[in-house]
This record gives structure tokens, C-alpha cells and sequence, in this order.
């Protein structure tokens, strides 16, 4: 009987503090916990404080507590959680970071925290697996652990060396017996494990994060494409839109420009250049300028010579004084 009330009052304590951060905090991740030990739980949560905590607990209760925070507060912002007849994003062995801090920083600092580990039997790739060409400092009475994952190889002085670059396990396969064995022998820890951001919630939004790796530049560019893409596809069709909007203006005026040339028909711009085909010296007449006063300045550098007295100026005197 006593064990029965601390359970409730667990469970009370419990859904008082999910009922708090659920008002408190607007934006959150569902995080995947799969392989975290304790000591490195223990530092992640350390570093998001004091802007974030996290929540982990049994699914079913975190539904339970968020279905019945919803029905006393109405709050449809994490109604996301628990979709009516779904799971919702509460599947497997997950949690919630709660946050008010800036999203990205967060991110960030959860990334620290994953620790390299070695391939274990059974274990499933969150990343592909891959052995570099190059020596492997192994004897060469080796080889069968190589020739069994049809591993190119050859004996360079005394040791295995590998020809090229393999891929030994690829994303979502599990490690098995001999990949295992290869990988511990090379002292390869392939695997980084940490909390694992699988969705984004933002003011009751819910998005994948790789969205946050999206940088103004990837943005900017992709509007640039699609305003092209726009652009080609109107002029295509003879179909006005704001991205053609210069394309037709200048291909209209080449055209009018075109008929004006050909016809009696003139305005201002076309005139100019009838004027200029009419009489070619107008072209000369416009460039003069320049390359008389590209002329003249060696000119005007030159000081006039001053005129030498004669002999007689010199000597101030004359014979028919």
C-alpha cells in the first residue's frame, strides 16, 4: 500500500513539472537517448542549463501527462506530441529538451557531447562506415579478416595494406561478426553517440532539423534559381510575370527599335541612333575630344624656350654708335 501512493505521488510530481515546462517553454527537441550513458546525460544536461532542461521518462506517461495538460489548458501549441489516435513524435526511446535560448545554439551545444564508440555485433550504423587505403600495420597471416568483407589488399613491407577506401557497414545496417572484429583490430571507433535531434517543435510548428542548417546563402541562392526558373518559363510562353517583366521590356524595345530603323517611324532613343547611322563622322566627332586632349597634355608639360641674346645684346655696344 505504501509503495502504491510514493508510485502516485511520483506520477503527480511527474506531470506537475511536464504540466510546467509545457507552460514555460515555447520551443522544444525530440531527442533519440540510444546508447547515452549516464555520466554523458549527466554533462549535457549540465551545459543547457540554465535556458533549457530535459524530460525523458516512459511514453506512455509523457502522453498521458501532455493529453491531460491539454484538456485542462487548451494549449494547442504541443498538441503535436500526441495526435488524436497517433503515438505522435512520444515513439521509442526518446525525450524532450525543453528550450527559450536560440535553437541553433542548442543544437550546438548537444552536438559537443557525443563520445566516439567501437563497433558492437548487432550494433545499427547512423553513419556509413568507412576504412582508408593505406597501411594497416597487421602481419600478413591476417588477411582473412579482409578477404572475408572482400577487401582489396596487398603486403607492403611485411604488413596489409589496403588499395582503397571501403565501405565496410553503410548507413542503417547492423554491424556484424567479422566488421566488428576488422574495425577493433584497426583501433577504429566508428561510431559517435549522443542525443540524437530527430524533430524540431517551434510554436507548435514541427520540422525536421536539418532545416537549421539552412544558411541565408542557401536561401538566397534558391531564390535566385526559382526567379530564373520563373523568368525562362514565362518568356517560354509568352506569359507576363514580374521575373520576365526586364526580359520583355528589352526585347521589346529591340524590337521597336528594329522597326523604327527600318520606317518613318522614330522616337527619342531611336532617333539618336538613326542620327548616328545616317552620319558616321558623328561618331569620330564624339571621340575627338578625347584624343586631342590625350595629345595635347605632353604638349602643354613643354615650358617655351626662352630666346638667347645675341652677342651684340650682350655686349651692349655697336659699331655704328
Amino acid at each position: 500500500m505504501v509503495a502504491e501512493e510514493r508510485v502516485s505521488q511520483k506520477k503527480k510530481e511527474y506531470r506537475k513539472r511536464l504540466a510546467e515546462y509545457l507552460q514555460t517553454y515555447d520551443k522544444a527537441f525530440i531527442v533519440n537517448a540510444d546508447n547515452v550513458g549516464s555520466k554523458q546525460f549527466m554533462d549535457i544536461r549540465k551545459a543547457l542549463r540554465p535556458n533549457s532542461v530535459i524530460l525523458m521518462g516512459k511514453n506512455t506517461m509523457m502522453r498521458f501527462c501532455v493529453e491531460k495538460y491539454l484538456e485542462e489548458t487548451g494549449d494547442h501549441r504541443w498538441e503535436c506530441l500526441v495526435k488524436p489516435g497517433k503515438k505522435g513524435l512520444l515513439e521509442g526511446n526518446v525525450g524532450i529538451v525543453f528550450t527559450n535560448g536560440d535553437l541553433s545554439q542548442v543544437k550546438d551545444e548537444i552536438a559537443k557531447y557525443k563520445v566516439g564508440a567501437p563497433a558492437r555485433v548487432g550494433a545499427t550504423a547512423n553513419e556509413d562506415v568507412v576504412i582508408k587505403a593505406g597501411g594497416t600495420g597487421m602481419d600478413p597471416s591476417q588477411t582473412s579478416f579482409f578477404q572475408a568483407l572482400g577487401i582489396a589488399t596487398k603486403i607492403n613491407k611485411g604488413t596489409i595494406e589496403i588499395v582503397s577506401d571501403v565501405v565496410v557497414v553503410k548507413t542503417g545496417d547492423r554491424v556484424g561478426a567479422s566488421q566488428a572484429t576488422l574495425l577493433a583490430k584497426l583501433g577504429i571507433k566508428p561510431f559517435k553517440y549522443g542525443l540524437q535531434i530527430l524533430k524540431v517543435i517551434e510554436s507548435g510548428a514541427v520540422y525536421d532539423p536539418k532545416v537549421m542548417d539552412i544558411t541565408d546563402e542557401d536561401m538566397l541562392s534558391s531564390v535566385i534559381t526559382a526567379i530564373r526558373e520563373v523568368a525562362a518559363l514565362s518568356l517560354g510562353a509568352s506569359y507576363p510575370s514580374l521575373a520576365a517583366a526586364p526580359h520583355i521590356i528589352i526585347d521589346g524595345y529591340k524590337n521597336a527599335l528594329a522597326i523604327a530603323l527600318e520606317t518613318d517611324y522614330t522616337f527619342p532613343l531611336a532617333q539618336k541612333v538613326k542620327d548616328y547611322l545616317a552620319d558616321p563622322s558623328k561618331f569620330a566627332v564624339a571621340s575627338a575630344p578625347a584624343v586631342g586632349g590625350a595629345a595635347a597634355a605632353p604638349a602643354a608639360k613643354e615650358e617655351p624656350k626662352k630666346e638667347e641674346p645675341s652677342e651684340e645684346e650682350d655686349m651692349g655696344f655697336s659699331l655704328f654708335d
